[in-house]
């Protein structure tokens, strides 16, 4: 187990975590956030009549150097760390802080296998679930920025008759969570726990039309704009549409427009190759059998709701790029971090989660899928980012794992000289990060 620490290290206030991060389990298809404080909303325009529907028609990486400071300065996050694996709330878990460009600290710990017992690797790549969506939403805002469409343009103009109420349903509708439309996910044939899907079903392809028929046989759960619901037939929605106005798969503009441009290397939005490319920890789920590895699995499970693959690193210089500046024009950048005021929505932004913490507000997306829990988060200036993935396991015990959880994300975002102590959770918003049930 080793710390890969750099720059002087700078003193920050107390890291008391004043929000929610949930990462659901069961399908493992979701993940949400929802924070303790409320960014403004837009005021609803009223709904474009497809103005931009039907126009069919980056930056250099992050200086990586390394800096100086020395190990015991975030003896805290080794710690913190370490809380996850060393209980068997999971059998690895890698995070990593970046500021300015540079590594601040980056870590693993628990094993890759265990089978062989071998070390996980803190520049192992991972399934990142639901962080996908930020993705695919920067993909689509850079297509209203190029006036392709426009964010109040209705569904039923790009995609005729696609689900129930496509005629009221906005694109922002779509971003925000805001549509009601019925979450495909809810069905039982995402049931990662089920036999079934352990023993053959988790390696069936599904297309994107495939996701959106499997909602449709579920009423809306609203009306569009009358409440907030997570739905990750959103994103597959918004898949579609980024394919309808490219002629390219979602996943082809994802790696033009990010992927390529900032160097991501150990990024990938696969299709249905069920591995994960080069080194990385494995994925388990506790059974009353013993343990299932889950690693692989065919994607399109996920879709462009949540099939990515990345790195720590590339996750934390995707998120600086973003946040900086470097992948939005201002005006679909503000957009993106304008929140919903609806219901459990609040702080929920377009693929973007508002979190306010006494050492700033951050902003990025929790990932789940069955084997991995991811979270991300960057500063809103885009100098400090924060990204890990834990391979949850064996969570008998949710609010200590909840506690651990608490202290490794607020160590890492609030500073590694504080007490190691874990945050409580603000009243009433629930544990910062739900892991799978035993």
């Amino acid at each position: 187990m080793t710390a890969d620490p750099t720059a002087p290290v700078r003193r920050l206030r107390r890291p008391l975590l004043r929000a929610a991060v949930t990462a659901t389990a069961a399908a493992g298809l979701l993940a949400t956030l929802a924070p303790a404080a409320l960014a403004a909303p837009a005021a609803p325009r009223p709904a474009a009549d497809c103005r931009g529907a039907l126009h069919l028609t980056a930056a250099d990486p992050a200086d990586r150097t390394d800096s100086a400071a020395g190990r015991a300065d975030w003896a805290a996050a080794d710690a913190a760390l370490a809380g996850l694996t060393g209980p068997g709330y999971a059998t690895s878990a890698l995070a990593a802080v970046w500021e300015d460009g540079r590594l601040e600290w980056r870590n693993a710990t628990g094993v890759a296998d265990r089978g062989s017992g071998g070390p996980a690797d803190p520049e192992g790549r991972f399934r990142i679930g639901s962080a996908t969506k930020t993705f695919v939403a920067t993909t689509l805002l850079q297509l209203v920025g190029e006036h392709r469409l426009d964010l109040d343009d209705r569904l039923e103009c790009l995609l005729p008759g696609v689900v129930p109420n496509s005629a009221a349903i906005t694109v922002r509708q779509l971003l925000d969570h805001t549509s009601g439309v019925a979450n495909y996910t809810q069905d039982p044939a995402f049931e990662s726990t089920d036999e079934g899907w352990l023993n053959g079903r988790r390696f069936r392809p599904y297309s994107l039309q495939d996701l959106v028929d499997i909602a449709n046989t579920y009423p809306p759960a609203f009306p569009p704009g009358q409440d907030w619901a997570y739905s990750n037939t959103n994103y597959v929605l918004v898949g579609m549409i980024i394919e309808k106005l490219t002629g390219h798969s979602w996943q082809q503009e994802v790696t033009r427009r990010i992927i390529r441009p900032l160097h991501l290397t150990g990024t990938s939005m696969p299709g249905n190759s069920p591995f994960v490319p080069g080194p990385h920890a494995h994925g388990y789920l506790k059974t009353a059998e013993g343990p299932v590895d889950v690693t692989l699995l065919d994607p399109s499970m996920a879709g462009s709701a949540g099939a990515g693959i990345s790195t720590t690193a590339d996750l934390t210089t995707f998120l600086g790029a973003l946040l900086g500046g470097r992948l939005l024009p201002p005006a679909e950048l503000a957009e993106m971090q304008r929140t919903t005021a609806s219901g459990g929505g609040r702080g929920y932004g377009l693929g973007l989660q508002r979190v306010d913490t006494p050492c700033g507000t951050f902003w990025g997306h929790a990932g789940g899928i069955p084997g991995y829990n991811t979270l991300m988060l960057g500063s809103a200036d885009g100098r400090r980012q924060f990204a890990s993935v834990v391979t949850a396991y064996d969570v008998g015990d949710g609010r200590a794992a909840t506690a651990a959880w608490n202290r490794l994300t607020a160590t890492a975002l609030c500073g590694p000289q504080q007490s190691p102590a874990a945050p409580a959770p603000a009243p009433g918003l629930g544990p910062d990060l739900a892991l799978p049930a035993p």
